[in-house]
């Protein structure tokens, strides 16, 4: 027999714990941006990869950043601010993954 009422709890909690977390990193990521702080990846080459980044072009895509990160309109007090938002963010986000493998780590010794 199914308890349906449960199903549709853990369901629930797991949809809005997942809107959260998506939430709090897209958020993070968002306003280290606009601290100037954009994340630049550095192109890594897989062997069955449909588009290679040349040297060329993640040097241009730097190029872009930096050139973005000069006209950023914020003063350096909303640069601050919004940097200890993204690390904020990123901390929420950290907390709420150990807080559901805190849930989850227990009932797997039962």
């Amino acid at each position: 027999m199914i308890d349906w009422g449960s199903f549709l709890a853990v369901a629930l909690a797991s949809l809005v714990s997942t809107c959260v977390v998506v939430g709090l990193y897209s958020l993070a990521t968002r306003l280290l941006a606009a601290a100037g702080r954009a994340p630049q990846v550095d192109p890594v080459e897989f062997t069955d990869a449909i588009t290679v980044v040349t040297p060329a072009e993640a040097a241009a895509a730097a190029k872009r950043a930096r050139k973005a990160a000069k006209k950023n309109p914020l003063s350096d007090g909303q640069k601050r601010a919004a940097l200890i938002g993204a690390y904020t963010c990123f901390t929420l986000c950290g907390a709420a993954v150990l807080y559901g493998i805190y849930l989850i780590v227990p009932y797997f010794h039962s």
